[in-house]
């Protein structure tokens, strides 16, 4: 997700290289010191659905096959090899800044390269999340919190691109120039966390508790050969349970466990990427009325409050987990965000055609957003805390894999039903 916000920050970049050119006998006012007015075409309508949905669906389908398949790749894979996967993406599309195209060429080339970064992205997520469910609870938190953080950083670039004044292409090239030094920061980060004390006793820990659950059932089970007993169709409590260690977690029964805690956090999402943006980034303001706010309206209402909410959101559940993990209130507070749907569809969403709008002043918008972004941020991260927490050691991995294809089954979901919520406006 995080990758997604950084194309989507830089909407206004990629909507103007899909501008149809100016046709012969079409003149700039100069007299005016304005452009001609051009009604935007179908590409440029219809970009934030179509980047949200290129996003999510490899987002998805790739985090679907790393929960299947991350037990025959090895970790380090997986994570170094997406990492430089993504960070050759980035720099071709900062060398694509400079070339000139077609808007029909650029539509397609930047569709595909989202597919090609999300795909990466997803292999990545998922190992993260799995890595990061082998820890305490309050290690998950970080990895949530440093999504949020991003996107608050990508935010704040787009609004200094505008109010600096200099030409969007070049503001991009510097942007996406900055992403690929991010990146080339986490690859030595990772190359890091091995020999770090902290991690290297957790790995330790996990090993040996693993080791003594497979020492375990092997002597039971050649107690019994020596014994010459047989199993029975009921077996003690204590040996079923060593049994169930030295087997190969089940993808089916780890989610038995977890199921509430992974429908949870991709209602979550889906609820937010079908509002957000394809709902959100058309609403207008009523105050500001051709001056400056109008400018900066949708950079800090829409992103800049959404990203640093959602990242105040995700970054309290490091030191407050509430409600608790077996807590009926936690599905209950994801489901009465289904609320938000409405009341942003009722806000001066332009242009409009079936609906009335009932909550015009731009306070109304500001104040849904922040509800909107917060709960977002810290009813996932929980979710995503707790979901490994409810298996045990062994199955903490597993289940931290599953939870992120849940995440990613969310952001589809919502990314197919932006498409509905915007056309019934």
């Amino acid at each position: 997700m995080l990758l997604f916000f950084f194309f989507l920050t830089l909407l206004q970049y990629f909507t103007g290289r899909l501008a149809d050119p100016l046709k012969d006998g079409e003149l700039v006012n100069k007299t005016a010191n304005a452009t001609v007015s051009v009604p935007p075409n179908y590409l440029q309508l219809r970009f934030n659905n179509f980047l949200t949905l290129c996003a999510m669906l490899p987002l998805l389908i790739f985090t679907c096959l790393n929960s299947f398949l991350h037990q025959k790749v090895p970790q380090n894979l997986r994570i170094m090899g997406s990492l430089i996967a993504i960070f050759l993406v980035f720099v071709f599309t900062a060398a694509f800044v400079k070339i000139p195209m077609a808007p029909m060429t650029f539509f397609v080339l930047t569709m595909l390269k989202i597919v090609f970064i999300n795909s990466f992205g997803a292999i990545l997520q998922g190992s993260l999340f799995g890595l990061a469910g082998l820890l305490p609870a309050t290690y998950t938190a970080p990895i949530m919190s440093g999504q949020g953080m991003a996107g608050t950083f990508a935010a704040l670039a787009m609004i200094c691109a505008i109010a600096s004044g200099s030409k969007m292409d070049n503001s991009a090239f510097g942007y996406f120039v900055t992403a690929c030094v991010v990146i080339l920061f986490a690859i030595i980060s990772y190359i890091v966390l091995p020999k770090l004390e902290f991690f290297r006793f957790y790995s330790m820990k996990i090993a040996s508790e693993h080791n003594l659950a497979e020492n375990s059932a092997e002597e039971t089970k050649l107690k019994e050969e020596s014994n010459g007993v047989e199993k029975k169709a009921s077996i003690p409590l204590e040996e079923s349970q060593v049994a169930e260690t030295n087997e190969k977690p089940s993808v089916i029964s780890i989610f038995r466990k977890i199921w509430v805690m992974a429908l949870s956090v991709c209602l979550v999402f889906a609820v937010t990427i079908g509002t957000f943006p394809a709902v959100t980034v058309d609403v207008k303001s009523t105050v500001a009325g051709g001056d400056i706010w109008e400018k900066y309206f949708i950079p800090v209402s829409c992103f800049l409050l959404f990203n640093v909410f959602d990242w105040a959101g995700r970054s309290l559940t490091a030191v407050f987990l509430w409600p608790g993990k077996n807590s009926k209130l936690l599905p209950i507070f994801v489901v009465c965000r289904v609320v938000f749907i409405p009341l942003f569809m009722l806000c001066n969403v332009q242009p409009r055609t079936n609906i009335p709008v009932l909550f015009a002043h731009d306070a109304w918008y500001i104040i849904f957003m922040i509800f909107f972004s917060f709960s977002n941020g810290y009813l996932a991260s929980l979710c995503m805390c707790f979901g490994p927490k409810k298996v045990g050691v062994q199955e903490a991995e597993t289940a931290g894999t599953i939870m992120a294809f849940f995440l990613s089954l969310g952001l589809a979901l919502g990314a197919a039903l932006s498409f509905l919520f915007r056309g019934i406006i």
